[in-house]
């Protein structure tokens, strides 16, 4: 099953949108909006004068104000229905699955067909609680496999109909409830309880981020509510004053209440005000078109905001499949010696850099795969402290173990000496030679011996240079973080246009580097999937886990990237700039709009008290009440015009703050003052010739 886009007005988003634009109209929705609120009461009083006294100018103004108030809604329901169509696909995961649940605890020395399985639903399955999964059955929770390989289905969840891999140790052991297993099987250890699933998460967040509001809205909510204040006191201080000047001067019409609220709601910011929830909403939809899930509204604002970017090394600036390309051995070291002495130390090893190892070492020696058993061999994996992973042999005639090490450079140098051994110098040029091509070293020794320097090459992605030239446009830093020592980083930061890099990463380097960049007063965003990576990603102020990733990595973020595309980081940065780029370009445009609705609207609306503002109808438009029906009229369509800009979002561009402010000034400022003046004229025409005013 995959996910189904919708265009911007399909239908099946259209009507549920308009029957909840009507359902918007309870007064206690429309007070979280105060601006438009104004409005909503504006457009009640008049519908109450139009009763009163009936006519057909207080009847059209009273309904066209209705109007604004539902295509404010309109734009809010259909942002809301789009995030709640892409959700649709993961409500459909939640059904009822049985799971087969171990009875006692796991133990991989006892096969699994020998263990107890009792079939359960999977909505009474707890955090910690054991199941196996086989070929056609459904994942039933989020959890991470603790034993077998199977192909799993996701495309439910990203989109994509390509199954993927998913086993036990690493990066990929992570697995999502309501994704099918399609061959082979795996035993999964659940990670949440009921409620608390990847799924449930996705809909709680559509259901309830829509109304969150980031501190960047709420900032530009106080300012809106601040002008309509302002132009609430203005408004209400000109019905006396029309009134006094009448009566003073003997002659004249003081201004009729209709036409005091139909200027209110002309020169209050109404258009940004019906867009911006939609805006909000929109951006996290955006998010979701690319597959990523933001926790909320403050992530995607966030994302806006980044001043750094922390990009792991392999698989996000370079291709990520570094391959074993050959044995270096040190002075007095035969080649074969070192083949086989980095194979034995690999056996264990499931990356892919340590199968290319043994690959390698097979294709060039004829060495064999090892009977593991019968070497009676203790192996140490990798750690991200330690940077070595190897194996402890019996010792032929002795009784210390045989310690077979591969790993960093400095790593091994320290675990030489720590034995009392020494690290040549001239192996120390093999790896400075090495590092300097932009390949990683990864040494060898024998206990205290060092037998040479197995080469692992890795290519830059092709186009990521000009991509990170385009952030440094933006003025965003990158930072390339990888464990390579600091040559190769050196080597694959200039290649890859990157402004800094941090090398022989360790969890806790990563951490503090975020702390000194964030100390500095900057944003930083960056990516992770590992139990390592969650200290760094709970610091950031942009966190985005991969899908594949552990659960610690994932609760740690504010964002889950379904592709686990490690490059997606750069994508989630650009939208959320162009969501604040929406937001600011539509506030400009709302507020420029007033100076053509001041020209069609004061004049009309005063000429009876003052007969010399005739003078300022620059737009010579036909009738008083056709000039602030007109303006009643296009205060309304706007909005609706507006709604696919505001879902879309304006046109990302990779340019600097201040050449993108001269762009917006220009486009949108001007824009929102000369559109104005063109539509108020073309509707006056439409009124004057069907009589309406």
């Amino acid at each position: 099953m995959t996910r189904k886009t919708l265009t911007l007005f399909d239908p099946a988003l259209v009507r549920p949108a308009l029957f909840d634009a009507f359902q918007k109209l309870d007064p206690r929705v429309q007070w979280r909006n105060p601006v438009m609120f104004v409005v909503y009461v504006g457009s009640a009083f008049t519908t109450a004068l139009a009763l009163a006294q009936p006519t057909r100018f207080t009847a059209l103004v009273a309904l066209w104000l209705w109007f604004t108030v539902l295509f404010a809604n309109f734009a809010e329901a259909l942002a809301e229905g789009r995030s709640k169509a892409q959700a649709a696909s993961l409500r459909g995961l939640k059904k009822q699955t049985w799971a087969k649940h171990l009875q006692g605890s796991y133990d991989h020395a006892v096969p699994r067909t020998a263990m107890q399985w009792l079939p359960r639903e999977a909505e009474n399955l707890r955090k910690g609680d054991v199941v196996l999964v086989e070929a056609g059955e459904t994942i039933p929770a989020d959890g991470e496999v603790i034993d077998g390989v199977a192909s799993v289905d996701e495309s439910a969840i990203t989109g994509e109909s390509a199954p993927v891999i998913r086993e036990s140790g690493g990066d990929f052991s992570a697995v999502t409830g309501g994704t099918r297993v399609l061959s082979d099987w795996i035993v999964v250890r659940v990670a949440v309880n009921p409620g608390e699933t990847f799924v449930d998460r996705m809909i709680a967040m559509v259901e309830n981020a829509k109304r969150q509001k980031t501190p960047n809205e709420i900032a530009l909510t106080i300012l809106l509510v601040a002008l309509t204040i302002v132009f609430l006191v203005v408004v209400a201080t000109l019905l006396p004053f029309s009134a006094f000047s009448v009566h003073a001067s003997g002659t004249g019409q003081p201004v009729g209440l209709v036409v005091l609220v139909a200027l209110l709601v002309c020169l209050i910011p109404t258009t940004i005000a019906g867009l911006l929830s939609a805006i909000g909403v929109a951006g996290m939809s955006r998010m979701m078109q690319a597959n990523v899930i933001a926790t909320s509204g403050r992530a995607v604002e966030a994302a806006g905001d980044v001043d750094v970017l922390l990009l792991d090394k392999t698989g996000t600036i370079t291709l990520g499949n570094r391959q074993a390309s050959a044995f270096l051995p040190a002075p007095g070291v035969k080649e074969s010696e070192l083949a086989d002495a980095a194979q034995l130390a690999s056996l264990a090893d499931e990356t892919p850099e340590g199968r290319s190892i043994v690959v390698l070492a097979k294709q060039k020696f004829n060495l064999r795969e090892r009977d593991v058993a019968s070497l009676g061999a203790h192996f140490v994996h990798f750690t991200a402290q330690t940077r070595m992973s190897g194996v402890d042999l019996p010792g032929a005639g002795s009784p210390a173990p045989r310690q077979l090490r591969k790993g960093a450079a400095e790593a091994i140098r320290q675990h030489v000496q720590a034995l009392g051994g020494q690290f040549p110098g001239a192996l120390q040029a093999t790896v400075d030679d090495v590092a300097r091509r932009g390949s990683t070293p990864l040494v060898v020794a024998d206990g205290t011996r060092v037998l040479g320097v197995v080469e692992l090459k890795d290519i830059v992605k092709g186009g990521i240079k000009e991509r990170f030239a385009e952030l440094r446009r933006m003025g965003i830093q990158t930072v390339m973080v990888t464990g390579d020592n600091r040559l190769t980083a050196a080597a694959i930061a200039a290649e890859a246009g990157v402004d800094d890099f941090l090398a022989e990463a360790t969890p806790e380097a990563k951490l503090r580097l975020i702390r000194e960049h964030q100390a500095a007063g900057r944003l930083v965003a960056m990516t992770g999937d590992g139990t390592n990576d969650a200290p760094a990603l709970a610091q950031a102020d942009v966190a985005v886990a991969m899908n594949t990733g552990t659960q610690a990595a994932k609760e740690a973020g504010n964002m889950v990237d379904l592709d686990s595309n490690p490059t997606k980081l750069i994508e989630i940065v650009e939208t959320g700039k162009q969501m604040l780029m929406t937001r600011g370009s539509l506030t400009t445009f709302s507020i420029a709009n007033d100076v053509a609705k001041y020209f069609a609207i004061v004049p009309a609306a005063f000429v009876g008290t003052y007969p010399q503002l005739a003078a300022l109808n620059v737009m010579q438009l036909a009738s008083p009440s056709s000039a602030i029906l007109s303006a009643v009229v296009f205060n309304a369509l706007v909005i609706v015009f507006l709604i696919p800009l505001a879902l879309k979002g304006v046109r990302y561009r990779a340019v600097g703050a201040a050449s993108l402010l001269r762009r917006n000034l220009a486009l949108y400022g001007l824009g929102g003052v000369i559109v104005p003046f063109i539509g108020i004229k073309a509707i006056d025409l439409a009124v004057a010739a069907l009589g309406l005013a």
